[in-house]
Formats: C-alpha cells, structure tokens, sequence
C-alpha cells in the first residue's frame, strides 16, 4: 500500500503546533495526490486546510489502542510526535517513568524520589528476562549482568542525555542492583566501597546549574570487575572533560562544586576552624552566582557524608584534611585583593589576610607567591625575563592558578578512589 493511500477520512495526523510543539488533528476528506492541501478538522471542532508539501506529508497517528505502550517498536508508526506523545501518556497519565525503545532504555526524570528502587524490586528482576518485566534501569543491569555470567564476556552500559536528564541517578542505581545481586557475605566490604565512591565524586564534581541541582560536571567511566562466581571484586574510575572554569565563575543562579558549600557550612565546627573560612556568601568563588544554597538541601550534613564516605574507602583523617586545606585555599585565592599600579602594573600585599592564609595552608612564601601573582617569567634559550602584568591579567593569572590547583586535586582525589577500589590478588602458598 503507498504512503498516500493511508491519508483516508477519519485518520488522523500531526501538524507542527507553536505552543504545544504537535497537535492531533483528524483527516475530514481523503488526501489525493496532487492535492495542495489537506482538510483537516482539530480536536477543538474548527476545520483547518492544512498547506501540503508532496515530499513530507504530515506524521500519521498511531491507534489509541497502541498508546502507552512500553516499547515504542510496537508502534505502528515511529517518528517524534508520536515518540513524544507515548512518553507524556505513559509518564503524566500513567506514572510510568521508565520505556522501552527496543533494547534502549527512555527514562523521563520525575525530579523526586519514587519508591521503585528498594531491595525487592531488585530481587523482583533478578533473574528475569528483559521483556518479562516492566521497563526498568534494574532491567537493563540485570540483562548486563546475565549476557556476563553467561557468556563470559564484557558488557558496557552507556547512560547518554542532556543536563537534568538523571544520567548521574540511573548510573548510581545500575551500579546499586549490581551491588546487591553479587553480594557475598564475605565479601561484602568491596560493593560497599564501589557504592560509597558515588557521593564523593559527586561532592567534588557535581555543582547546581539552572537546570538541575545535581549536575555532572565531568565525564565518568567506571568499570566494575567480577570473579568466577560472578560477585563484585573491584571497580575502576575514570574521568574527562571536568568543568575547571566553575571553580572561578558561575552564572547566574548557579553554584560552584558542593564540596565547597560543604564546607562552607561546617566551617565553625572545631576540626575546621583553622581553615579560617565563613559562609559561602563571603567568598568571591562560591557566591558569584548569587545562589548558595539549594533548596531541600543540607550543605553541613552533605560534608558529614562526604566524610563518612572518605573513611569507608579506607582514606583517614589526615588525608581529608589535607584535602579541605587545599580546597579552603583555593577559596581565600580567590579573595586575594589585586590592586592596579597605573595601567601596567599590579601589586598585593603581603599582609592581604586571604593570601595569608593561602600560604599558611599551603606551606608557601607569602613574599614569592605576592610577586608572582603579578608577574610572569619569560625565559628564552638567553635569558630569563620578568614582565609585571596588568590588574586584569594578574586577576586572570590567579583565577588560571586556582582551576590547575583543584584540578589536580579532583585528579589526586580520583586516583586514590581507584586505589581503595582495587582488589588484591592472593599470591600461591610457597
């Protein structure tokens, strides 16, 4: 049957709609070819010619006993509207956040917690086939897990979509189920730390933007090993592309890393009162985007996690001190007052109490490091030349100094993740 010939009275169509992106519309008057428009009547009563364009007539309608299906391959006819209108049936009348496209996971961010993510719905898919049970991100990870132990062979998950979309949450529960499926009872420590490594990357690499409070500003690869009996023995993370320049600027209504509002927060608490911070409103790189604090969100309690989630991984007290000394550095960096000596010259002074405490912190001369936040040395294959910088330049220097410092750190903070992830192999008895 041609294309054409589906264009009969009484189907139905979408036309391309301003405010709601597409609208149903039914055919009054089979379409024939050559016809410059098509009669159509709206859901609203009133009748429209609809201007036609022989090469792209208007997307058919499904059947309605097709809509709100789980698996948007058993739809008659395929294409965005009908895509489009599938998900919002199956999300706003439906409750149903998760659909099939094939062997693809759509999942619609509801932006709250559902009670679909417990211990018995784990086990409820455990062992199941992929299209025996609702769709699910626990569907796809117990597929993973199967087609592995099967056939003992690699398998690869990959979370895509924009901003908000809540690839950082469906990551965070495909690594949950597949904690809690190989879970032995001796072993139970190493899918406690695989999990535990989630809230401390998200403390240092996730950050309120306008579009979602919790997101990823790097990307992730996490690799999870197995032995022979199929239980976890081991994970590896790895990481690109991370925001640097967040740690100097924001836009409006977004934050800098939560790490720092963390611990902000906690700064009158007695093992972080030598940090010399106060609230994030005080510092130049958290309060920028005029948003320091997300609704719904507990910024102290987010640092006793991010504590608690350090120790779990086997990294003690010194360590994540001398990872908040690093950090509040970087925040009184950023408050350090560069003052313009006419138009080519800069100076601080070393008696500026940011930069003070900088020092302190970092075990650095505060002379050296007031000399070369306004100036930089250019050294040839005959000599070496210092060349005093402007305000804007030295401002530019400082904030350069303060991204390649928490980059670092972020990296440091990674490996040492990665080495708490490892297992070690037992050597044979000699």
């Amino acid at each position: 049957m041609a294309v054409a010939e589906l264009y009969t009275q009484y189907n139905r169509v979408w036309i391309p709609d301003p405010e709601e992106v597409w609208k149903s519309a039914e055919i009054a008057k089979d379409y024939r070819v050559g016809d410059k428009v098509l009669r159509l009547l709206l859901e609203d009563g009133t009748e429209l010619d609809y201007p036609l364009d022989p090469e792209s007539l208007p997307p058919l309608r499904n059947p309605d006993i097709l809509v709100g299906e789980n698996d948007l391959t058993a739809l008659s006819y395929l294409h965005e509207p009908a895509v489009l209108h599938n998900l919002r049936i199956r999300f706003a009348e439906s409750k149903l956040i998760y659909t099939y496209s094939g062997i693809i996971l759509v999942a619609m961010n509801p932006y709250k917690q559902l009670p679909i993510y417990g211990d018995a719905i784990i086990h409820a898919y455990s062992g199941q086939n992929m299209g025996d049970m609702d769709p699910h991100i626990f569907a796809v990870a117990e597929e993973a897990y199967k087609q592995m132990a099967r056939n003992n062979k690699n398998q690869s998950i990959i979370v895509s979509g924009e901003s908000g979309a809540g690839k950082t949450v469906s990551a965070r529960y495909a690594m949950r189920y597949f904690a809690t499926v190989s879970k032995s009872s001796s072993n139970s420590q190493v899918e406690e730390k695989v999990l535990a490594s989630n809230p401390i990357t998200e403390a240092v690499g996730n950050a309120k933007t306008t579009r979602n409070d919790n997101s990823s500003r790097f990307g992730k690869y996490m690799e999870i090993s197995f032995d022979e009996k199929n239980q976890i023995i081991g994970a590896n993370m790895r990481t690109y592309l991370l925001e640097k320049s967040r740690v100097v600027f924001q836009s409006e209504n977004e934050r800098n890393y939560h790490i720092f509002y963390q611990l902000c927060a906690s700064s009158q608490q007695s093992e972080f009162q030598h940090l010399k911070l106060g609230s994030a409103e005080e510092f130049n790189y958290t309060r920028m985007g005029g948003s320091t604090v997300i609704e719904g969100v507990n910024d102290r309690a987010g640092m006793v996690e991010t504590q608690k989630t350090f120790a779990l991984l086997g990294l003690k007290e010194d360590f994540q001190m001398d990872v908040f000394q690093i950090l509040a550095a970087i925040l009184h960096l950023g408050n350090v007052q560069i003052t313009a000596l006419g138009s080519e010259r800069s100076t601080v002074s070393e008696a500026d109490s940011h930069l003070q405490v900088f020092c302190e912190l970092l075990c650095l001369e505060r002379g050296k490091v007031a000399q070369w936040l306004c100036n930089r040395k250019i050294v040839t294959t005959s000599e070496t030349v210092v060349k005093p910088m402007t305000r804007p330049q030295a401002a530019n220097a400082r904030d350069a100094l303060a991204k390649k410092i928490y980059a670092h750190l972020f990296d440091f903070i990674v490996e040492r993740i990665n080495q708490a992830l490892q297992f070690s192999v037992l050597k044979p008895l000699m």
